[in-house]
């Protein structure tokens, strides 16, 4: 039986054009959801958004670089115009780097990646907020377990999951009488081709898989672990036992996580 918690609720989901983005759609399509479907590829949108309508949904497309101030606005502003209110924002856009911060020839790249990764969530979240306030909605934050721990690279990946831990964990307290819920999720490798799209130091993706996605955790098992705990209003979601254990030892022995964060290089 399909859970229907989020039936007729508006949901927007930036980087919805491919992996956990595109199945978070699908899969909230099939309750029926009205979704607003963002990224920067709009005939991957209209695709998914053919699916998820196909499924039941109502569905818009609105293509949308987070990294710009008034195209978050105008994702807002458009959500609002079609269905007139936000029950959830699902903040997931973002790009990975292939690279060492020690051999970057600029720090345009470093930026690129904070820009989108962080400060495309707090623009979003700033315009959604007003409207999250009305329906005691929901926020949910796509991190990484590289936003918990230290990251191999300092390429700027790690540093923009981080700062969206720090972002939302404050403003949780912020909206502590508001109604309004924020889940950070952490979720380790998974399979949804972000390795292949993930930037080289020279601006262009790696066009390869990494070895850490392969038998990794499938994009179904992710987007639907993630719908449960929205659907709880769950503070965290977790999705490894390396992140859980890996909490704990980073408490009493950093050195130690340091040294398996290496190897993940």
């Amino acid at each position: 039986m399909i859970n229907t918690e989020f039936q007729d609720k508006v949901i927007i989901i930036t980087g919805a054009s491919y992996g956990i983005g595109e199945e978070l759609a699908l899969q909230l399509a099939e309750q029926g959801a009205c979704l607003a479907l963002s990224a920067r590829t709009a005939e991957k949108l209209n695709d998914v958004s053919q699916h998820c309508q196909q499924r039941g949904a109502k569905a818009i497309v609105v293509p949308t670089d987070v990294s710009k101030l008034d195209e978050c606005q105008n994702l807002i502003n458009r959500t609002i115009r079609e269905f007139g209110r936000i029950d959830m924002l699902i903040n997931n856009a973002g790009i990975g780097v292939a690279g060492r911060f020690d051999e970057m020839p600029n720090l345009g790249l470093f930026e690129k990646v904070i820009q989108i990764n962080f400060l495309g969530s707090v623009y979003c979240t700033y315009f959604a907020l007003p409207y999250l306030k009305e329906t005691r909605g929901r926020i949910v934050a796509i991190s990484s377990l590289r936003g918990m721990f230290p990251s191999a690279t300092a390429d700027g990946y790690g540093a923009s999951k981080h700062a969206m831990v720090g972002f939302y964990g404050s403003l949780r307290n912020e909206l502590y009488d508001s109604g309004v819920s924020i889940t950070m999720i952490y979720p380790g490798w998974v399979c949804s081709g972000i390795t292949s799209r993930a930037l080289k130091i020279d601006g262009h993706p790696t066009g390869q898989i990494s070895p850490h996605e392969v038998g990794a955790m499938s994009v179904e098992t992710c987007a639907r672990r993630i719908i449960q705990a929205a659907e709880k209003r769950k503070r965290q979601l977790i999705m490894t036992f390396q992140g859980h254990y890996g909490q704990w030892v980073k408490l009493i022995a950093p050195g130690l996580v340091d040294q398996v964060t290496r190897k993940e290089t």
